[in-house]
């Protein structure tokens, strides 16, 4: 869906903030730009929507490049939330939510169908949140309300740039599920800056290490973790020597009620290494204890365990 051809940008003081990238973004998955601050991941977001513009190089956007689009209709398609989601302060939610769609004149009914629909799927009921103003909602909430203003006009593409980095850890990992439980009903591709390994991980069907303003790693979090690129890769992730540890796998397991336990389960105790392995080939599978199924596990389980273990030992996340 997304393609970048040797793009670059540099700035009149002769920095370069992106240098030469070769990107594909598939459709439908969630890819996660990672890196120190200035390695050009949030350059590389705000390319995609020419918020900023490319000094050399292309993005296409399926298969037509961006800069044959008309600027407003290029931006009416792509969902942006920002870590300071900016809702209008005199303007209800419901208000906020649907300045694209009145922008592109849908009908009223049309309109209030929709953020109603959206603000039940980000789990704000529409009776109370509708006629309410930002101020009267968390930062969460709020958050919540970014995300559906950005799904507002059904975009097949959101850019997120650090969007729960300034929430507190509990509602930053809610909203981190809720994503994660959004996707397999939207379906979007999703463009997710962080600079933080543990979301990265937790969130990412395919995850873009960057450095000085190039790609030094691309893959799934697995590939990542099991075949890091280089020394960088491996110290920025912190994970060397982590996945031959033994682990029980009992406080991460979910209910395995309405899933097929059908599949050759893996032991409670196991190495990280090796439920990974099998987690390659399947989204979920059933865990043994004693000789009975106990629960289900899936890779987002597997890397946030592996991450927040990292971050306990100060391994640089």
């Amino acid at each position: 869906m997304i393609k970048f051809s040797n793009v670059s940008k540099r700035y009149s003081d002769g920095t370069h903030a992106v240098n030469d990238l070769d990107l594909e973004i598939e459709d439908g998955e969630i890819f996660v730009l990672i890196g120190p601050s200035g390695c050009g991941k949030t350059t590389t977001l705000k390319m995609m929507n020419r918020l900023i513009d490319v000094t050399d190089g292309t993005i296409f956007v399926d298969g037509k490049e961006i800069s044959n689009y008309d600027i407003h209709e290029l931006r009416w398609e792509i969902g942006y939330v920002l870590q300071q989601i900016a809702l209008f302060p005199h303007m209800t939610i419901e208000e906020n939510i649907a300045v694209v769609p009145e922008m592109k004149k849908w009908g009223r009914e049309k309109t209030r169908s929709r953020v109603d629909e959206l603000l039940k799927m980000v789990g704000l009921d529409p009776v109370v949140y509708r006629t309410r103003k930002p101020d009267e909602l968390s930062g969460g909430q709020q958050q919540r309300i970014g995300v559906a203003r950005a799904l507002a006009a059904d975009p097949r593409l959101i850019l997120m740039d650090e969007p729960f980095s300034a929430l507190d850890p509990i509602s930053r990992e809610k909203l981190q599920d809720d994503i994660l439980d959004l996707q397999r009903t939207i379906k979007k591709t999703i463009v997710f800056v962080t600079h933080d390994m543990q979301e990265a991980l937790k969130l990412g069907d395919r995850i873009c290490i960057m450095k000085e303003g190039k790609i030094v790693q691309v893959g799934t979090a697995q590939e990542i973790i099991e075949s890091p690129a280089n020394e960088f890769v491996k110290e920025f992730v912190g994970i060397e020597g982590r996945l031959d540890e033994r682990v029980d796998l009992e406080p991460l397991v979910e209910s395995s009620v309405g899933h097929d336990t059908s599949d050759s389960p893996v032991s409670a105790v196991s190495s990280l290494k090796l439920v990974l392995e099998a987690l390659s080939r399947k989204d979920e599978l059933p865990v043994e204890k004693d000789g009975q199924i106990i629960g289900m596990i899936n890779r987002q389980k597997i890397v946030q365990h592996l991450a927040e273990r990292m971050q306990e030992r100060g391994q640089g996340l």
